[in-house]
């Protein structure tokens, strides 16, 4: 078993090598070689953070094996993110009733429930007849997804069974190829909609050969869990390397997220400190991390998986081919109900450069009453809070990142301390084995798209609220009871109008107007408090 240890100053690996090369010994690495230079692809160069120097091992006897040529690092087995699966959203926000438009990895797909099959669909978010998308469409009464175009009809196969133009004494213009759609392979698993990227035939049942990663603790009823999805205004990058960085939870996140107090003298208020990171069984399939405060595992490309306080024996997890991810020595973690567990499981899906969504799972053992009687969107209030404190700060980071080049990223940012163990090992991933950026297959130019005035760029309505059945459900129901208060208001003072002053005491009045008063503000701080954590809610640091 490879581990890799990260320490500081600089930055640099420790592995222990294969017996059979290396008998007893123990070689530090260093993260970047001393002759590490750019090489940039002008195609492609906002993209591309490449190496020209790699730390493979070298079975020649030298003062430094680990050194070889930049070929020999383009020789390195590369990661196909079009031979994945990949999340699209949780089944809990998926409505039967109508098709869903959602992009992952640059593929537009419509979402939708046969009920023929009694199975969800994915399809290509297009109709073959004048490429108009079927997300727009309608499911009809036979089950059908159905092009609100023209009409045309498909079946969960993809193939057309109906086109109403064609007359029915015609030829079956229906069943020609070209009038079908194109159907990806699709499986629900932890109570997630996956989907694998290829609608290639080949890969009709590739779940039997490789399925997603499984995590036992989301199927496990003794485990309470919040589901929450949300469009961001970054890539993939960016994301999934702001979730590998605890050291930024209590700056960044400052007053919302609680802090473990420590007994050491503090140098600030909001109480940073070291943080010791190992990285270790670093592959193409990802990498696992240990640190004081729990163990991480890195699942290439969606997949992180964090658990708090494990005992020792369990952590040494392994890649599993069949995708379960398991933390003990050789079997999933069974859930010890002597032991209060906490876990988190980041879910992070490519939509296309500079954009990206998260869905995000908090796991626990304990309380679990507190989320039955508690209804999920209020929970959602502070997770919407918890991304929008850092999403402006990450939208700006990854257009700086771009201007220097992702290439010179090593060189643009200064990471000397060990608590940017797994944001280094993570870049080192990207570069070793995927170029450095997510594999668009040239779908897209390389120019981010332009920034939008930051009460767009951090709207919750139209990246969260539309594509959650919770908070959906809440939005509609506080806009009608904002509707009911201003009623009642207006209705109070009608009713004061309207009876004759002889017969209404002062005490009625007052009441009267009193009640007109209370309604009108009640249905004034409700549209506040739906626009702030529905819409818009800005997030000041300096205020904090």
């Amino acid at each position: 078993m490879n581990v890799l240890k990260i320490s500081s100053a600089p930055l640099h690996f420790t592995t222990k090598v294969n017996k059979s090369q290396f008998p007893k010994q123990c070689l530090q690495i260093p993260l970047f070689s001393s002759s590490f230079s750019s090489s940039v692809n002008r195609r492609n160069r906002r993209f591309k953070l490449c190496a020209s120097k790699s730390t493979t091992i070298s079975t020649e006897e030298s003062a430094n094996p680990f050194e070889v040529e930049a070929e020999s690092e383009q020789r390195e087995e590369r990661f196909d993110w079009y031979a994945q699966w990949y999340p699209i959203l949780p089944i809990c926000d998926l409505d039967k009733k109508v098709p869903h438009g959602k992009t992952v990895m640059g593929i537009d797909l419509v979402v939708w429930w046969d009920k023929n099959e009694s199975a969800w669909k994915v399809f290509d978010d297009l109709c073959p007849h004048r490429l108009a998308p079927l997300s727009e469409g309608r499911i009809d009464r036979w089950g059908r997804l159905q092009c609100v175009y023209h009409g045309w009809c498909f079946n969960g196969s993809g193939d057309c069974k109906f086109i109403p133009q064609a007359p029915p004494d015609g030829p079956p213009v229906h069943t020609s190829k070209r009038a079908c759609v194109s159907v990806y392979p699709s499986i629900v698993q932890n109570d997630m909609l996956w989907f694998w990227p290829n609608s290639d035939p080949q890969y009709k049942d590739i779940m039997v050969t490789k399925k997603p990663p499984y995590i036992p603790e989301l199927d496990d009823p003794s485990y309470t869990k919040l589901i929450i999805n949300r469009d961001l205004p970054y890539g993939y990058e960016v994301l999934i390397e702001n979730l590998m960085d605890p050291a930024h939870v209590p700056y960044a996140h400052y007053g919302i997220i609680g802090r473990q107090q420590t007994k050491n003298r503090k140098a600030d208020r909001e109480g940073g400190k070291p943080i010791e990171i190992v990285v270790r069984d670093f592959d193409v399939h990802g990498f696992i991390s240990n640190q004081e405060v729990g163990n991480s595992k890195f699942v290439a490309p969606c997949v992180l998986y964090t658990s708090f306080n494990l005992p020792s024996k369990e952590r040494n997890s392994r890649h599993q081919d069949n995708g379960t991810l398991l933390l003990a020595e050789n079997n999933p973690v069974t859930p010890s109900t002597s032991q209060r567990k906490t876990m988190v499981v980041f879910m992070c899906i490519p939509i296309s450069p500079g954009k990206s969504r998260v869905i995000f799972i908090p796991l626990r053992n304990f309380a679990i009453w507190v989320n039955r009687i508690i209804p999920r969107w209020m929970f959602h209030l502070g997770q919407n809070l918890v991304l929008d404190s850092d999403s402006y700060l990450l939208h700006v980071e990854e257009r700086k990142i771009l201007d220097v080049g992702p290439s010179n990223w090593q060189k643009a940012c200064f990471l000397p301390t060990k608590s940017d163990a797994k944001v280094v090992a993570l870049r080192r991933w990207l570069n070793k084995y995927s170029d450095g950026h997510v594999d668009w297959r040239g779908k897209f130019s390389g120019i981010l798209p332009p920034s939008p005035p930051k009460k767009k760029l951090m709207d919750r309505y139209w990246s969260h609220v539309v594509n959650c059945s919770s908070c959906k459900v809440a939005y509609k129901v506080l806009n009608a009871l904002e509707v009911v208060l201003q009623v009642m208001s207006i209705a109070s003072l009608g009713i004061l109008a309207a009876t004759k002053q002889s017969l209404a005491s002062g005490a009625a009045r007052v009441l009267m107007v009193s009640m007109a008063i209370l309604f009108f503000a009640a249905s004034r701080w409700l549209s506040h408090f739906i626009y702030k954590n529905f819409h818009f809610h800005d997030y000041n640091h300096a205020l904090r």
